[in-house]
């Protein structure tokens, strides 16, 4: 058995269900048939989902050891679920495969969203049942869609997300083994140990890096993101600069600094960068008391959200890299185009940013499993936090009425500011023991 996940975190019960894994104790049809319909309309562009029958859960947690499925039925469900494919509207067929776990097999389902949705189920599974509807994922459960839901379903029919789509200028040479090998041992995931038994196209399946009939495979364009070593050459401009101006915009100092290469790789070097070259750790000591105050100049924490969150997020169609710029009092992280248009602007000024549908959702599958990214509207409220902890002042985000760019402002912390008070009279020469950055001392 090998998957493109880690296992880890279910079996450890690390996991919960959510709108993309769900835990079912048994076999049982009908409620199957309707998450599986609920993943291929993936209706939140979360990348489908993962289904694993044999394990129960108890308020979302997997229950372990499973409870498990009788070996000699495994064979006989996998056949009743490809006819039951057939009775989703247009067809539709998981990937399935027994899993071992502590001497117990389960059935594991990964169901990608689909290429064909919107897709409907039958409500009942009983011979004379002719009652179809949409199923839609509703956080950790399936639920029937209601109208309003329905309208956008079929609304999405011809919005494939642009990550998720054939790309007809590449081929699978295109898709680099080592890059792969590389993703694979970084998230865990049994694959990494299978290409010689399984072969190099079938992985590319297995992680859903290809599309097409079998004789004329193309790579979609997630795969050329992540494991190509130039996506720039079929996405130009995905790079991420970092411009460090000293002396403000009017100054005659300019650092320069571009990140390129596979999303993960450009995506870790920039933070890497960043994390040694601007972010600096601060020792405030106080005279009337033992404890010493301990900030950066930057949390890297809100960095990396907001990083993160634009690689996530931002168009790869248009031809405009992703840039931070750094200024004497704030950092600015820009991307194009904006935030969803679900995303009220009253709420953007406020910092919450939970979008309804995501516009990259395999970018987001494999940043999550990377643990770059939770992939569930937390980044934003992370970064908040992060600020206020190192307290810092309060982030800042713009767009503009045709949410053509979205830019995240970071104000520097005011004990970082040359010639503060807080950061000249009270601060005795002392090097700060901090994970990230430079530590410096302020005297």
């Amino acid at each position: 058995m090998a998957l493109p996940i880690n296992l880890d975190d279910i079996l450890q019960g690390r996991s919960v269900e959510w709108e993309r894994l769900e835990f079912k104790a048994g076999w049982n049809p009908e409620p199957t048939l309707h998450t599986l319909c609920a993943f291929a309309n993936d209706f939140h562009n979360l990348g489908g989902g993962y289904l694993f029958i044999g394990i129960a859960e108890n308020n979302g947690r997997p229950i372990l050891p499973p409870a498990g499925l009788d070996p000699a039925s495994l064979d006989g469900i996998q056949r009743e679920l490809l006819g039951l494919g057939h009775r989703i509207i247009p067809a539709y067929h998981p990937i399935m495969e027994p899993y071992e776990i502590e001497g117990r097999y389960v059935l594991v389902l990964r169901a990608p969203g689909g290429q064909s949705r919107p897709y409907k189920a039958p409500l009942s599974l009983s011979n004379d049942s002719k009652n179809y509807a949409y199923h839609i994922r509703r956080g950790s459960s399936t639920v029937r869609a209601n109208p309003q839901e329905e309208i956008e379903l079929v609304e999405l029919a011809a919005k494939i997300p642009f990550d998720d789509r054939r790309n007809q200028q590449s081929s699978l040479g295109d898709l680099k083994i080592s890059l792969i090998r590389a993703f694979l041992r970084d998230v865990g995931s049994e694959l990494g140990d299978a290409d010689e038994k399984m072969g190099f196209a079938e992985i590319c399946d297995r992680m859903g890096l290809v599309d097409g009939p079998t004789e004329a495979r193309l790579p979609r364009n997630v795969g050329l993101m992540f494991f190509n070593d130039e996506p720039a050459k079929f996405f130009p401009q995905t790079q991420i600069d970092v411009v460090q101006l000293p002396g403000g915009p009017a100054g005659r100092t300019l650092i320069e600094k571009t990140f390129k290469g596979p999303l993960s790789r450009l995506l870790r070097d920039a933070l890497y960068y960043i994390s040694n070259n601007i972010i600096e750790g601060f020792v405030v000591k106080h005279p009337a008391r033992a404890e010493s105050d301990r900030f950066s100049n930057y949390p890297y924490a809100a960095i990396e959200e907001i990083l993160v969150n634009a690689v996530y997020h931002r168009s790869y169609e248009i031809r405009e890299p992703i840039e931070v710029r750094v200024l004497p009092d704030q950092i600015t992280i820009t991307s194009y185009p904006g935030p969803d248009r679900s995303i009220l602007l009253a709420d953007l000024a406020d910092g919450k940013l939970v979008a309804r549908r995501y516009r990259n959702r395999r970018i987001g599958e494999f940043l999550k499993e990377l643990h770059l990214t939770e992939g569930r509207g937390t980044g934003i409220p992370t970064a908040i936090r992060a600020m206020r902890e190192n307290g810092s002042p309060t982030p800042r985000f713009s767009t503009d009425d045709d949410r053509t760019y979205f830019t995240a402002i970071l104000p520097i912390h005011r004990g970082a500011v040359s010639g503060n008070p807080l950061a000249t009279p009270q601060v005795t020469p002392q090097v700060a023991l901090f994970s990230i950055g430079n530590n410096v001392t302020v005297v």
